[in-house]
């Protein structure tokens, strides 16, 4: 029991430690960033990106995957400059039927026992699709107090850092400390197990996707508040980004095993990479391939970890 505690912690401090070396990297190629404003521009746009991580770290959880996340904030995004901005009461009901769909496609991925890959990346069609009816064209506007509340400057640190520190908090007790975040763990787990326990698989699956539709909705309207407008494509990068971030942050595809915390310090990293490789004046064209070369420098990390474990575990 006392290993596997250290192990988690080991986990947790490869994306903390790989956080510190990139920021440590960034303020010596460019000290000016060593600031409150500069820390501010640096994870401008890290909010959305946790979020979206925090979404898709709940798929995961069930040990299944959501392709359409980045389509399903661009939908949101646009529904926030448009509906949510003009007629709120309207925006608020779109919003919640899409989180209801969201937990609807858990149970029919559940029911029907389709490949969670196949039917989200079918969904990304429907959510991208209903983006571009709402704006064929990038404009709409942001509803003020989101407008507001995403450029608040608090006295301590910038916004992006106090969001990221909440949603991290938040997402560490739902995931980690209540009953349901439990369920849903140890459905990824050991689906058979939880069965046996009496609990209903449908109902904590549809709770899973339902929470990161919830997550994703706030994605979706804290990008609009700091872009100020929305399009149908605005976040199409999030999927890759969202998945990328959790296995960063020490989650796996199955096993049930991930960490809010490492999730959002894994999407802090990502968000980070951008400026870095920026400050290394490296063409936009090369900078994707870039991040994927950090992701798989952490990945050969976790698999010696993991090859560690397994040796202790022999012993």
């Amino acid at each position: 029991m006392t290993f596997r505690l250290s192990s988690d912690a080991m986990r947790l401090a490869i994306p903390a430690l790989s956080l510190t070396l990139l920021l440590a990297a960034v303020f010596w190629l460019q000290p000016r960033a060593m600031s409150y404003i500069g820390l501010n521009l640096l994870f401008n746009l890290a909010v959305p990106i946790a979020l979206a991580t925090i979404a898709q770290m709940l798929v995961m959880a069930v040990n299944d995957l959501d392709l359409s996340m980045g389509t399903f904030v661009s939908f949101v995004a646009c529904v926030s400059a448009t509906f949510l901005r003009d007629t709120p009461v309207i925006g608020i009901l779109i919003l919640a039927g899409a989180i209801a769909s969201y937990a609807a496609l858990g149970v029919v991925i559940h029911l029907r026992n389709l490949p969670s890959i196949v039917v989200t990346l079918g969904m990304s069609f429907v959510w991208g699709g209903l983006a571009v009816m709402l704006l064929p064209a990038p404009g709409g506007q942001a509803p003020d107090w989101v407008r507001w509340l995403m450029t608040v400057k608090p006295p301590l640190a910038p916004m992006a850092i106090v969001a990221s520190i909440v949603i991290a908090a938040v997402a560490h007790l739902l995931v980690t400390r209540s009953s349901l975040g439990v369920l849903i763990r140890g459905i990824g787990g050991n689906q058979r197990s939880v069965e046996r326990a009496g609990w209903s698989i449908v109902a904590a699956r549809a709770a899973a996707y339902g929470l990161a539709g919830l997550f994703a909705v706030l994605a979706g309207i804290a990008l609009v508040g700091l872009t100020t407008s929305a399009d149908a494509n605005i976040a199409l990068r999030y999927t890759l980004l969202s998945i990328a971030g959790v296995i960063l942050g020490g989650g796996e595809f199955i096993g049930g095993r991930v960490s809010p915390i490492g999730a959002v310090i894994g999407a802090l990293t990502l968000t980070l990479a951008g400026s870095f490789l920026s400050f290394l004046r490296i063409s936009p064209d090369w900078q994707i391939g870039a991040q994927g070369a950090i992701l798989i420098i952490v990945l050969a990390l976790r698999l010696m970890l993991n090859r560690l474990e397994k040796r202790e575990k022999r012993r």
